[in-house]
């Protein structure tokens, strides 16, 4: 059995062996030193009852302007939240909504900071699974459907259409990052394709004749991207040039490598621009040609995908394609409550537009 819960602000980790999940709470405010605020003191500091306090605190009608404001007021003064367990106890729900994620992406990190409040405007709380090298998706939502979750947010899943299928049947499955066409899921994502060739605009724009792509792989997000990047540089009448990757930091580094050996080699027509599939892929192309004396942008461009929190570091300060995560987030679980609460079925992917975000790693080519 493992250690006791530890509460550090809104976050509750349970660890137990073989894995760990988060249950993100509201924290709870007192009357007094120990005792936390019920709803019987929101009604005494209104002067109401306990009944009519409870139809304006769930915005139910039936009160009068004036009973509402001052109720609100309370609310206000004293700091009340409702105790979401309890309510969950009445109406034997859990009233949780799992989220799968990456715990080393940023992006997801930027996900995950708007995805609490938006499940907490909702009434839910949010329960998270992380997917590691050693403990994989499955697992991951496994572990999540014990603790009882109503619904489910999968960030950038990697499962296979038939598993997803399967888990679909189970519980209601929204997808961030990937298309759910044959899934049975919902999906929120951005247009990857359109964000691509934005990207690959940019640079060709700047005069960029020879621009490496770095590809996902089977990554969710890189097949779009690699369509918009081929059809940018074939309109432009550019030559593709495309190396294999996974979205990972380590497959920027060994582009970055593949690159270095062909300035010492003194290529002809050298690369002077490398578009990485997202911002950790650029990241990681970035740090390397740095550490080797290259200047960026005066030699190099590099662009990345995501305008992730990792792009926005004044020392990366990196181009990038923008996703809009608080929206994301939002009509993810807009999506998934709907389902939870109505049986709503699933519809067609929500695309989101992307932005071109010019920061200071894009530039001019050389000569």
């Amino acid at each position: 059995m493992g250690p006791p819960p530890v509460r550090v602000n809104r976050c509750r980790w349970n660890v137990p062996f073989g894995g760990g999940s988060c249950h993100h709470h509201s924290v709870t405010s007192t009357a007094g030193p120990g005792r936390r605020v019920t709803i019987i003191d929101v009604a005494r500091r209104a002067g109401v009852s306990k009944s009519l306090a409870s139809l304006v605190i769930r915005n139910a009608p039936g009160a009068s302007a004036a009973s509402r404001e001052a109720v609100l007021l309370a609310v206000a003064e004293l700091g009340y939240q409702p105790d979401l367990a309890a309510k969950a106890l009445r109406e034997q729900r859990s009233r949780l909504l799992g989220v799968v994620l990456d715990p080393g992406d940023p992006f997801h990190a930027d996900l995950l900071e708007a995805i609490h409040p938006a499940a907490e405007e909702r009434g839910f709380d949010v329960v998270l699974g992380a997917r590691l090298p050693g403990r994989g998706e499955k697992r991951a939502v496994d572990s999540l459907l014990r603790s009882r979750c109503e619904g489910l947010i999968l960030l950038g899943s990697e499962s296979s259409a038939t598993a997803l299928r399967q888990l679909a049947e189970r519980v209601p499955v929204t997808l961030i990052s990937r298309s759910g066409r044959g899934t049975g899921t919902g999906a929120v994502l951005g247009a990857d394709e359109k964000g691509a060739a934005l990207a690959t605009d940019h640079l060709l724009g700047l005069g960029h004749r020879r621009i490496r792509f770095v590809d996902g792989g089977r990554r969710p997000g890189a097949v779009p991207r690699r369509r918009g990047y081929l059809a940018a540089m074939r309109r432009a009448g550019a030559e593709p040039d495309v190396v294999p990757g996974d979205h990972t930091e380590e497959s920027g580094i060994r582009a970055a490598q593949q690159l270095l050996g062909e300035l010492r080699d003194g290529d002809a027509h050298p690369v002077t621009a490398v578009f990485g599939g997202n911002d950790r892929c650029a990241t990681g192309v970035l740090d390397t040609l740095l550490r080797a004396g290259v200047d960026v942008p005066q030699r190099v461009s590099v662009v990345g995908y995501d305008d992730s929190r990792l792009a926005r570091m004044a020392h990366v300060d990196l181009t990038t394609v923008a996703q809009d995560a608080p929206e994301l987030a939002r009509r993810a679980v807009g999506s998934l409550v709907g389902r939870v609460e109505d049986g709503t079925p699933p519809g067609p992917d929500v695309l989101l537009e992307p932005a071109l975000v010019v920061r200071g790693t894009t530039g001019p080519p050389p000569g």
